[in-house]
């Protein structure tokens, strides 16, 4: 059972009845009433498509029926899967993330995994670009900010502010700590400079306090013109095999594969009855707030 990237365009999505009230059935009650007190439709949708996203990896690459997934939070946060798993799934590891116009997951047999995804926007509130790196000056090294304002303009520089944002983000989901974490220990020493769209890239590098980390390894992907996807690799804790390392233990490269709705359901059970109410909720949602920033994890 090898490693999994799925992407599912929940931006563009535009759910009719059937489908939201449909979704709604297929994951837990207290997820859907999570869902539900969004205030905006752009981040029901996401929040959605990361648990179905999350429940159809389960039912069909660990075995587990839909209807039988139970799945819980750590303290901090992140997703897993309560049920108890034995054998060759025992070890399978996943991990979600939603931003822009995407719901993306990337799941590994043998390996601790974080992935991130981040839309190049410019600033909300009208700030200038400079005055938003200035703003964020701490969450990069000089080293980093040198690369990112190489770049030939302002906007891709912010291109190259939002990959390594990315980066950033997928090691420390990996590893499953968040606020707190100092980013100055961290480091990318990214390669190439510039990533064509759909092509998945393992050449950039991450220094941990100064040292070169050689046990992670980052896929970098472009999904589109606006969306970079990171996605951080490494040795799970207590996992021994002999005479491997993390590039050994990957033995094919996945490409994200672009799901369509009906394949998020596809092997879907529902868990709870329809309620009709949920649609005229959702209905009464704007899609996004006029102003908005473009972090969000």
């Amino acid at each position: 059972m090898g490693g999994v990237r799925w992407a599912f365009p929940c931006g563009a999505w535009r759910p009719r009845r059937r489908e939201w009230l449909l979704a709604a059935r297929l994951v837990q009650p207290e997820e859907k009433e999570r869902i539900g007190q969004f205030a905006f439709a752009r981040d029901a949708k996401a929040a959605l498509a990361g648990r179905l996203l999350m429940r159809k990896l389960i039912a069909e690459k660990m075995g587990i029926p839909w209807n039988e997934v139970h799945l819980q939070r750590t303290s901090k946060g992140k997703p897993f899967l309560a049920n108890t798993v034995f054998g060759i799934n025992a070890n399978y590891n996943f991990n979600i993330s939603h931003q822009g116009d995407y719901a993306v997951l990337a799941a590994e047999p043998e390996l601790q995994v974080g992935i991130d995804i981040m839309k190049t926007n410019l600033p909300g509130s009208g700030s200038s670009i400079p005055n938003f790196f200035h703003i964020m000056k701490r969450q990069f090294t000089e080293t980093e900010w040198g690369v990112i304002k190489s770049m030939s303009n302002e906007w891709m520089q912010l291109d190259m502010f939002y990959r390594h944002w990315a980066l950033k983000e997928s090691f420390l989901k990996a590893i499953g700590v968040g606020i707190g974490f100092n980013l100055q220990r961290i480091e990318f020493n990214v390669s190439p400079l510039h990533l064509e769209i759909g092509k998945m890239y393992k050449e950039t590098k991450m220094f941990l306090d100064g040292e070169k980390e050689e046990e992670w390894t980052f896929e970098e992907t472009r999904l589109d013109d606006h969306h970079h996807v990171a996605v951080a690799l490494g040795k799970q804790e207590g996992f021994i095999k002999k005479d491997s390392d993390v590039h050994s233990m990957e033995p094919n490269q996945p490409q994200f594969i672009l799901l369509t709705f009906e394949d998020l359901v596809a092997s879907g059970i529902p868990v709870a009855p329809e309620d009709s109410a949920y649609w005229d909720n959702f209905c009464s949602k704007q899609e996004s707030p006029m102003k908005q920033s473009s972090l969000s994890r």
